[in-house]
C-alpha cells in the first residue's frame, strides 16, 4: 500500500525521474528476495547484456536513436565438447523523420505532411546456437514504436522469427542394440516459427523493461512414435538499470536481468559496470547458480569491443577453462547533429 501511494504521489507531481528510481529499487528488492535458484535455459546466456539489450527485449530496437550493429560470439565451459555456443549478428535503428532537404522539396511541391513520424524503430538478428545435440539457426525481424512520456520514453516491440532446429544424429549414443524411434525415419531438421514481445521505459539515467520470449511455445518432433519431442517454453524477462554519473569522467551502472522460464526456476544476473571517460569500462557480476562474471571493454570513435569471462564456483571449473564472450559493436549517428529530431528525454 505504501509503495502504491508513493508512486501515485510522484505521478501527480510529474516527477518521473524520482518515480523511475523508486520503481528500480523496489524491483531489485523484490527480485533479490525471491531469486535463489537457477536452471538450464533453452535460450542463450548473455553476460554483456547491458551493451545490447535488443537481444533480450525487442522494444529496445531504435530506442536510443542511433544505428547499432552488434557481433557476438560466446562459448560456455571451454574444454568440454558439445557445450553451448552462440554466434549472432544484429542491427537495430530508428526510422528518421524527413530530412531538412526533403522538407524543402516538399514545400516546393506544396506537400507539407511528413511520411515519417520518427517514432518507429526496427531490428534484425541472425543467429546460430549450439547446445548438445541441437543446433538452432534462424533470423528475426523486429518492429518497435516509441512514445515520449514526460521526461522519458515508453517503447513497445514485436519480433517475428523463423529458425531451423537441426539434430546432430552422429552424436546420439544408444544404451543397447535395440532400434530407437529417434533414429528410425527421423527428420534431420525442422523449421519453426515463433515470436517475442517487449515493453520498455527509459529515461536519461534509468531504464526498465519486460519481455516474453518464444510466445508461441512451438512444439516439434524429430522421430516417430513420440521420440525426439522438443517443446519451446516461454521465457519471461525483466531488465533494469540505473546510470549514476560521478563528476565528469565516471559513470557507474548497476543493472539486473531476471529470466523466468515457464515450468522452471528463475535465474538472476546482477552486475555493476564502471565506465571512464566514455571510453573504457570494467565490471563485476553474479549469476545465480554460482557464477561470477568479469567484464572489460574499450571504445574508439564509433567502435566498441567488449569481453566477458564467467567463472563457475562448482567442481566443473576443475575440468574447464570457464565461459568466454566477445562482442564487437559499431554505432552510427551517435552524434546529436544527425538526430536533432529525437527528443527522447
Amino acid at each position: 500500500m505504501i509503495k502504491k501511494f508513493t508512486i501515485k504521489i510522484l505521478l501527480r507531481s510529474g516527477n518521473t525521474k524520482k518515480m523511475g528510481k523508486v520503481i528500480f529499487y523496489i524491483s531489485v528488492l523484490l527480485i533479490l528476495a525471491c531469486a535463489n535458484k537457477s536452471t538450464a535455459q533453452q535460450l542463450p546466456e548473455y553476460s554483456q547484456y547491458s551493451m545490447n539489450m535488443y537481444l533480450i527485449n525487442p522494444a529496445w530496437a531504435g530506442s536510443e536513436g542511433y544505428t547499432s550493429v552488434n557481433l557476438l560470439a560466446r562459448e560456455q565451459w571451454v574444454g568440454f565438447s558439445g557445450t553451448p555456443k552462440t554466434h549472432s549478428l544484429s542491427i537495430n535503428s530508428r526510422i528518421l523523420r524527413n530530412s531538412y532537404i526533403s522538407k524543402n522539396a516538399s514545400v516546393r511541391k506544396k506537400e507539407r505532411k511528413s511520411s515519417r513520424s520518427g517514432r518507429v524503430g526496427w531490428g534484425a538478428h541472425i543467429f546460430n546456437d549450439h547446445n548438445g545435440l541441437l543446433d538452432r539457426t534462424g533470423v528475426e525481424g523486429t518492429y518497435s514504436y516509441h512514445l515520449s512520456i514526460g521526461q522519458g520514453q515508453l517503447s513497445f516491440g514485436l519480433t517475428a522469427m523463423l529458425f531451423q532446429l537441426k539434430l546432430s544424429q552422429d552424436k546420439i549414443v544408444l544404451s543397447d542394440d535395440q532400434p530407437d524411434g529417434l533414429l528410425m525415419d527421423n527428420k534431420k531438421s525442422l523449421v519453426v516459427p515463433d515470436a517475442d514481445f517487449g515493453v520498455l521505459y527509459r529515461q536519461e539515467d534509468f531504464y526498465g523493461g519486460f519481455s516474453v520470449g518464444q510466445i508461441l511455445s512451438s512444439s516439434v518432433q524429430f522421430g516417430e512414435k513420440g521420440a525426439g519431442k522438443y517443446k519451446l517454453n516461454r521465457q519471461y524477462n525483466l531488465i533494469g538499470g540505473y546510470k549514476y554519473y560521478y563528476k565528469e569522467n565516471w559513470m557507474i551502472e548497476p543493472s539486473f536481468y531476471l529470466k523466468v522460464p515457464q515450468g522452471n526456476t528463475m535465474q538472476l544476473d546482477i552486475q555493476t559496470r564502471v565506465e571512464y571517460k566514455d571510453s573504457y569500462w570494467g565490471g563485476l557480476g553474479f549469476r545465480t547458480g554460482s557464477a561470477l562474471v568479469f567484464l572489460a571493454g574499450a571504445k574508439y570513435d564509433i567502435y566498441y569491443l567488449g569481453y566477458a569471462f564467467d567463472y563457475n564456483f562448482g567442481s566443473i571449473m576443475k575440468h574447464t577453462y570457464g565461459s568466454h564472450e566477445i562482442m564487437a559493436i559499431i554505432r552510427f549517428g551517435v552524434n546529436a547533429r544527425r538526430y536533432k529530431w529525437l527528443n527522447t528525454y
